[in-house]
Order: structure tokens, then sequence, then C-alpha cells
């Protein structure tokens, strides 16, 4: 078995490696892969949480184990961490098992930014940022990376994270600010929200035409970030249609919503916007085959 340590895999993340990782990845979601309902525990203090996800493809079987321990905030250190381990297919033992508490913030904002890619407009510039944690940062350099962003608006109930995450933009030539919910959504062109919140961020009304919207923090049931409202009045997209109506946005949608998995939008099988008044909607629960191929994209790395 090979052991690929969070130093490691962490020093051969990037965006780059992730964004093309997992687009591959979300194509093989809606095609050839078969993904297996997530489980969902806690650890001895029912406020710490993990959730283990596995799939198969042709090539690649495996499965990740992520955790969330909120109170590692106190500690310094990140909530999330992961592991993935890939099963040897001839035989059934480890083939590897990769850290990846920093290459599955890589993987996470990549979902983001190829749907992001796919769905809102070609010329939106103006992005509203709900959250200032250590994801929202991900989020934001992914999307900056594929898209010029004129403004970062971001929103938070945290003053000084906030301004803390605003001063990181601003040194890196990102232009952000902080700004209220309202305002933000008003004004922005694209809309993420990247918060534990089981309650919606904002309201529907203040979305405007042409937006693209995209929910990154609901991954278990209760979890919410967007008012339903919103649905009725956008086309609906997700990594996996199953698998969003159980634990991600879309279980507080309408059981009659069309919902479209956007790796049949990248491989032309659906539509995705159709035209520049539409209001796209993202919904990112995440799945385990992201995982499998940016573990092996790790792997590769190191044979190269």
């Amino acid at each position: 078995m090979r052991y690929i340590p969070e130093e490691v895999s962490a020093k051969l993340a990037s965006h780059e490696m992730a964004y093309d990782a997992v687009k591959s990845a979300l194509i093989a979601a809606s095609d050839s892969a078969t993904i297996f309902p997530v489980v969902l525990a806690h650890g001895s203090e029912p406020t710490n949480s993990y959730a283990i996800k596995s799939s198969a493809v042709a090539e690649l079987a495996g499965l990740k184990v992520g955790s969330y321990w909120p109170g590692n905030d106190a500690l310094g250190i990140p909530r999330h961490n992961s592991i993935i381990l890939l099963f040897d297919q001839s035989c059934g033992r480890i083939r590897a098992a990769v850290e990846a508490g920093k290459l599955n913030a890589y993987r996470t904002a990549a979902s983001n930014a190829v749907a992001a890619n796919a769905l809102a407009r070609s010329d939106a510039q103006t992005l509203a940022v709900f959250g200032a944690g250590h994801q929202a940062e991900y989020e934001v350099r992914a999307l900056a990376r594929i898209r010029d962003l004129q403004r970062v608006l971001v929103v938070t109930r945290n003053p000084e994270k906030g301004t803390q995450f605003v001063s990181s933009l601003n040194e890196e030539g990102i232009a952000a600010e902080l700004m209220e919910a309202e305002e933000a959504c008003r004004v922005a062109e694209i809309i993420i929200t990247v918060t534990p919140a089981n309650a919606p961020l904002f309201d529907a009304a203040w979305v405007q035409p042409g937006t693209h919207v995209a929910s990154m923090g609901s991954d278990s049931k209760g979890k919410q970030e967007l008012p339903p409202q919103l649905f009725d009045r956008a086309r609906l997209f997700c990594d996996l249609p199953a698998q969003s109506r159980q634990i991600g946005e879309f279980q507080h949608a309408r059981d009659a919503a069309e919902l479209t998995a956007i790796g049949e939008v990248l491989s032309g099988l659906k539509t995705g916007r159709s035209g520049d008044d539409d209001i796209t909607v993202f919904d990112s629960s995440g799945l385990s085959v992201q995982d499998l191929y940016v573990a092996q994209t790790i792997l590769d790395l190191l044979d190269a």
C-alpha cells in the first residue's frame, strides 16, 4: 500500500490540477460511474461529524472519509479533514491511502469553478461570496483563475474573519470588500455560499436575472443556504441529482423540480445557460468520484 501524507499531497495540489481532474470526474458521474449512498456519522461528541463517500468507475474504485470538527478553530487548524482510499481492484486490498485535507479544499473549489465556467455568463465579473472561512478562500481563488473578477463582495457574520479575508484577497490583487447581503446579491453576477448554514442566507427577490448561484456548503440533511423560492425562477444543476435531493441544497426543492447533472452539460448532452437572463443554480454536495480522480492525479504526479 502506498501512503501519501498530507505534507506531500498538499504540495502537489493546485487549482489547475484539481480543475482538470474534477471536470473529468463530473462527466464520469453522469455517465459510467457508480456512486453509492453516503454514510453520515459522528464522533464521540455528536458535534464532530464525518461522511463516508464511495464510488467506482472502470479504472478506479474507493472511498473518502471527510471529517468536520468545529472545535478545531480554537486549535488554529482547519475544521475539515479528509483521507482517500483507492482499492487494488485485482485483489481488494488498499492500493493507496492519500491524506487530502488541502487537496479536498482544492477539489471542492474546482467543482464550483467547473460549474461556473459552464453556467455563468461569459461577462460575469462581480462575485458575492457568503462565508469567510477556510474553504471560501479556495472558492474565490479557483474562480479568479478562470474568470476576470473585478469585484469580490464578502458577506459574513464574523467581521473579524471577513476583514482578514478581504485583506488577504486584496494583497493578492483581487479587489475585495465587505458588504451586506442584500446589496451584494443585487449587484453580483455570481453568488457562492460556503457556510454550514441551516437556513437561507438571503432573499430570493434580491437575485437579479442572469445571475449564477452556487451552494457549496449543503452536504447533509438539514443544511440549507439558498431560499427555495429562488428555484422556481431558476434552472437547476447539481453534481448528482439523487444525492443532491438527499443531502444537498435540493433537498429543499419541490419534488417536481427538474435537476440536471452538470456532467451532462459538460459532455454536451444537456443545455446549460440558454440566455443572458437565465438564473442558474448549482448545488455541490460532493462526490466520491471527484476524490478518486484527484487522488489518482496525485499518484500520477508522483510517478511522473
